[in-house]
């Protein structure tokens, strides 16, 4: 893991944010116990400001607290797979249309990047290329509330697990990059309905896997 140590003053939040991305990132991988001695002695902190951190983790679902065992990265279901792309469905076509009224120039600048960072063939960074087009997405309607909905969405280590399922070769990956290329498009001429329906279609066309 990454020496990266905590100062004061918001020690509970950086700790959070800390542990968030690891869990994100696949660092921390579902399942895993988070043993409170080792992340406070590598985090230079003490253990009561981890475990106000465990806390809010285990409110958004990315960690268990078992009672006398500490915390746990929560593990995939099929529940909670079926819940995040349900989420998706009901956000992000929304957002689209949003999006496509309110032109928020950065968010377009960066949905433009993720499609050639897509586009570049990193089959590593594809996912992170996925969920940064899709936050920007989100972030084109110019409405914090909802980047705030959409990175609780996409935070879940879930989104992994079914964009590696969904995308099993080049081929298919480049339909994505197609496909968000679109939908850039329908926002940045400013047609709304078209935006909404292409986002729609898009995620409907990326179902859970089995």
């Amino acid at each position: 893991m990454a020496n990266t140590r905590v100062v004061a003053p918001s020690m509970v939040e950086q700790t959070c944010a800390i542990l968030r991305e690891r869990i994100r990132t696949g660092e921390l991988p579902p399942g895993t116990r988070l043993r409170q001695e080792v992340l406070a002695e590598e985090l230079g902190i003490s253990r009561t400001p981890l475990r106000e951190a465990m806390r809010l983790l285990a409110a958004d679902g990315l960690v268990e607290l078992e009672p006398n065992r500490g915390a746990v990265v929560t593990a995939l279901s099929r529940e909670s797979q079926v819940q995040f792309w349900t989420a998706r469905l009901a956000l992000e076509p929304a957002a689209a249309r949003l999006g496509a009224t309110t032109g928020e120039r950065s968010a377009l600048t960066a949905m433009a990047e993720a499609i050639a960072a897509q586009r570049s063939g990193d089959a590593d960074g594809g996912f992170a290329a996925n969920r940064a087009f899709h936050l920007a997405l989100v972030r084109s309607a110019g409405n914090p509330h909802l980047d705030r909905f959409a990175e609780s969405v996409w935070v879940q280590t879930v989104g992994t697990v079914i964009y590696a399922a969904q995308t099993t070769d080049a081929a298919q990956a480049a339909a994505y990059a197609d496909a968000h290329e679109a939908i850039l498009d329908a926002i940045t001429a400013g047609d709304a309905e078209l935006a909404e329906r292409l986002t729609r279609e898009h995620i409907l066309a990326s179902p859970v896997p089995d």
